[in-house]
């Protein structure tokens, strides 16, 4: 990632400017917008996914243009007797189309990802940049000037749930809505749900990952109505917890989605859904979400979906039954090691990827001109893991957390992979995680495998005490015996043969969330944000010098009594022979 920053001579309007270049976009910064340079690859991913996303609804409005118009006449026949061919116009960055997409980014900041969207997504109508500062607004109308698209962006100075409640008129709605807000998005996803047009796309961005991750159950029930559960697999818990609250929000209005990509990256999640319109696809809903139970003692996991949805007869399988599942799925106390559960959720079980979309997308980065993104090398990385996780499969285990409950060495994450292949079950990695393993397996497999393990590496025989996961799971014997050896064709997938980057290390010393309003590049950080950097750290240390400078001091203070002291007595023992002069005549 290179985001470059040049020194401009300050204007009346916009003291201490400088300019923010990225791509071939110019921002200028002045005052206190926020910018954060680390999300350049959810400003490319989102271009890229955007392109992807309108030829797609090109193809899909001249499908429906050519039903209609073949409903009107069984066939059309030209002068030569042959059928008409549809023709898919082509489109160019940069350019007003009146049969364009019209974009609504609700938070706006400098206007950059605005700017970006102008230049470089092909088939655009109208962007509309909103913000609620005044300061922002105008920093969006310099940017747009500056960087010559006034004829695609309009800038909007309003609070973004009145500006979208106001757009939900049919000739008002947006084709694509931009929520990228400092923390939760829930506030704003009720207006954005009803704001879009009928199989729109929803780009959504949330950066409480602390809350998302099971810091915080209580308020993460609060915002997403839904209760997480410490996990390994966190990150992937809180795509799925985004997923069900906007299911949630899109149901009360007759609407229902259906997701296209969810990635966790850095210190966010981003998804990127269609939301549809129709009230009796709306009731598969229900069997979307799932409760879920997490053992206290072994931390196994089991899913229990809200709803069921059978065929009503093998003659009618289009004909649908809706039903309740019966439960819990697990007992009292859990199968493997006898300890009780937690329970969370619900969450979003269904798939968080369309591979087909995926796979279009893919190739899309890799041609020209998105390949010429910044963070192109980390897309086709991280696009090339989601290709290959499993779709059916919620949620993941790490082996070093199962070996970790046992007391086990680690087994080595291709062994581990390639036992489970030679089983005949299917494992991926996930993208959220570089030490994950999803796989179809059950957790009594996982269980079973890893005592297999311990007879080539042992437990010590003082660990094995009575009641404790590990002693009630090594205590039964192994079912069947696992190939470790041999390495499984499959077991090493091509995105890690072929090196990719999967997986990003942290880009920048403060590559967090930053604060609001700040522009976060060179010099113009907030003190605030390097004041709590290793803030306990430096507390302490503080502590620790202000104790010793004490103990200095009263050190000092009592050396100095020490010397007055001496000082005393040396002047008493110099006085007394002169007193014993004086009286010795008179003696």
């Amino acid at each position: 990632m290179e985001v470059e920053e040049v020194q401009q001579e300050p204007s009346p309007t916009n003291p201490n400017a400088n300019i923010i270049t990225e791509r071939n976009a110019n921002i200028i910064s002045g005052g206190n917008v926020f910018y954060n340079p680390v999300q350049e690859f959810n400003r490319d991913l989102s271009i890229a996914v955007l392109n992807v996303y309108f030829q797609r609804l090109v193809k899909e409005r001249a499908e429906k243009a050519k039903k209609q118009q073949l409903r009107k006449q069984k066939q059309q026949v030209d002068d030569n007797g042959q059928q008409e061919t549809t023709v898919t116009p082509s489109y160019t960055a940069g350019t007003k189309y009146e049969d364009g997409m019209r974009i609504l980014e609700a938070l706006a900041a400098t206007g950059l990802r605005s700017i970006r969207y102008a230049q470089e997504i092909a088939g655009v109508r109208q962007i509309v940049a909103n913000d609620l500062s005044k300061q922002a607004v105008e920093s969006i109308k310099t940017n747009v000037q500056h960087n010559g698209v006034e004829h695609l962006i309009e800038t909007s100075h309003a609070d973004a749930m009145t500006l979208m409640y106001l757009s939900t008129a049919p000739q008002q709605r947006f084709d694509a809505v931009d929520l990228d807000p400092y923390g939760c998005p829930n506030r704003f996803l009720d207006g954005a749900l009803q704001c879009i047009v009928d199989g729109g796309l929803l780009l959504v961005t949330a950066t409480d990952m602390a809350v998302l991750a099971g810091n915080a159950p209580e308020s993460c029930y609060v915002k997403y109505g839904s209760v997480p559960l410490r996990m390994k697999c966190c990150h992937e818990m809180a795509l799925r917890i985004l997923l069900h609250c906007i299911e949630t929000h899109a149901n009360r209005h007759g609407k229902y989605i259906e997701p296209l990509l969810s990635i966790s990256a850095d210190f966010y999640v981003r998804i990127f859904v269609r939301v549809y319109s129709s009230q009796a696809l709306c009731k598969y809903s229900m069997s979307k979400q799932s409760w879920l139970f997490q053992c206290t003692g072994c931390e196994a996991f089991t899913l229990q979906p809200l709803g069921t949805v059978r065929s009503k007869s093998a003659e009618q399988p289009q004909v649908v039954k809706f039903g309740i599942p019966t439960g819990p799925a697990v007992n009292s106390q859990c199968e493997h090691c006898n300890h009780r559960h937690h329970l969370g959720g619900p969450i979003w079980s269904a798939p968080i990827h369309n591979m087909e979309f995926v796979e279009d997308l893919l190739q899309s980065v890799q041609a020209t001109p998105l390949s010429e993104l910044g963070t192109h090398r980390r897309i086709v990385g991280v696009l090339s893991m989601v290709r290959e996780e499993l779709p059916d499969v919620p949620l993941y285990y790490t082996p070093d957390k199962l070996c970790c409950v046992l007391k086990l060495e680690i087994v080595p994450m291709l062994k581990m992979r390639s036992a489970l292949l030679h089983a005949g079950y299917r494992v991926s990695y996930s993208h959220a995680n570089k030490n994950s393993l999803k796989t179809d397996a059950p957790a009594s497999v996982l269980w079973d495998l890893l005592r297999c393990w311990s007879k080539r590496h042992p437990v010590r025989e003082d660990r094995l005490i009575p009641g404790t996961a590990l002693q009630a799971i090594l205590s039964q014997p192994c079912q069947r015996d696992y190939e470790f050896d041999e390495l499984h064709p499959l077991a090493n997938p091509s995105s890690r043969k072929q090196a990719l980057s999967r997986f990003q290390e942290n880009p920048a010393p403060h590559w967090g969330p930053g604060t609001r309003a700040t522009i976060m590049i060179g010099d113009n950080k907030l003190p605030k944000s390097y004041r709590n950097q290793n803030k306990k750290q430096r507390h302490k240390a503080a502590q620790q010098t202000t104790k010793k400078e004490e103990d200095e001091t009263r050190v000092e203070r009592e050396q100095d009594q020490e010397q007055e002291v001496q000082d005393q007595c040396q002047e008493d023992e110099e006085q007394q022979p002169a007193k014993q002069l004086k009286l010795s005549p008179t003696t």
